[in-house]
């Protein structure tokens, strides 16, 4: 990987993952050289630990302009790669990390598995707690100003249309302007993850106390 800061921030989320009683089961990085991006996805398995819920995705996306960025500002890393070029050493743009937590959830068990005649009941029965956790979780994620929504898919049989996908999704975004050594950006990334990880297993405790699903 051409993004020797990242890749250290990569390896520091896989040593305190490692530390932690969770069931990853996917921890992959990618990189997209014609747009000068690059990633990690994980993948947290939720099966056997709550009712209504599959997994736990999350995903950091970072491109060469916030590795030279970052790299310009910090300490001992003049030699860094994206610096021998104008193109990158000469960027604005603020070294932000986006990250993106998806919970994915047992559609069979968030929905009524029957219909009571109605086309549209058992989506409905599902958006009614939907509205529900919604409120709970924008009151949890109120003071990390960040974006949440629901992704749905829908499909149709003889009884009706039901959910065939529901995903809660949560966009963060974390600067890094003002770190200068990477001791520094371990030490934030390690917060910064603890934190990511303490509102997830909120939202999923708000998820196990909203989700009722009554008889067609």
């Amino acid at each position: 990987m051409e993004y020797p800061i990242f890749q250290s921030i990569v390896n520091k989320i896989d040593g305190s993952l490692s530390k932690r009683n969770i069931n990853v089961t996917k921890f992959r990085t990618w990189e997209e050289p014609q747009i000068n991006a690059a990633g990690l996805e994980i993948m947290i398995d939720l099966s056997d630990t709550t009712h209504y819920l599959k997994s736990l995705s999350i995903n950091f996306d970072w491109d060469r302009f916030r590795e030279a960025s970052l790299a310009r500002q910090m300490e001992g890393t003049d030699k860094h790669p994206a610096l021998k070029s104008d193109r990158f050493n000469t960027t604005t743009i603020s070294p932000v990390i986006d990250v993106e937590l998806s919970w994915h959830f047992k559609e069979d068990r968030c929905q009524p598995t029957e219909s009571n005649g109605e086309a549209n009941y058992r989506i409905q029965m599902a958006s009614e707690w939907m509205d529900h956790a919604s409120k709970k979780v924008n009151e949890l994620l109120a003071s990390d100003d960040i974006i949440t929504r629901w992704h749905l898919e829908i499909d149709g049989d003889a009884n009706g249309r039901y959910l065939t996908a529901i995903n809660l999704i949560s966009y963060f975004q974390f600067t890094m302007s003002e770190l200068n050594s990477l001791q520094e950006v371990h030490h934030f990334v390690s917060r910064r993850l603890t934190h990511l990880l303490y509102r997830a297993k909120k939202i999923v405790e708000i998820v196990d106390e909203s989700v009722a699903v009554p008889a067609a």
